[in-house]
């Protein structure tokens, strides 16, 4: 992420960057309309990316869809795939660097995966009062 880059931006540059890369295709639902502190921007990219990385290596995905939104009620990333899922518990070293990314900025991250159907990522950071 450059310098003064809002969250949206980044996020556009980095699915932009990785489905040129990957041959994956991108379809962005959503991306937050308004700005973020900082360190969540560094939270969610650092699960968005890792989120990414697991696509490509592990779900045989022709689609990974992306929505990030950010309101009053706090934020919510979703990266879902089409890929060959997987049966539950979900565990391994780049799912636990997700759930890290997001404990750190206060947020909590769920991971859903359904054999031959796709995984579906969701953390939430909600609004400190």
């Amino acid at each position: 992420m450059r310098g003064g880059q809002s969250l949206a931006e980044a996020l556009e540059a980095c699915l932009v960057e990785w489905s040129e890369r990957t041959g994956i295709e991108v379809e962005t639902w959503a991306l937050p309309a308004t700005d973020v502190p900082s360190r969540v921007t560094r939270g969610v990219m650092a699960a968005m990316g890792e989120a990414l990385s697991n696509v490509e290596r592990h779900s045989r995905a022709k689609t990974v869809s992306i929505a990030v939104t950010a309101g009053r009620s706090g934020l919510r990333m979703t990266v879902s795939d089409n890929g060959k899922g997987f049966p539950a518990p979900v565990t391994g070293r780049g799912i636990a660097r997700m759930r890290a990314a997001f404990a750190e900025i206060g947020g909590s991250l769920s991971v859903n995966g359904v054999p031959g159907e796709g995984t579906t990522v969701t953390g939430v950071v909600p609004m400190r009062r």
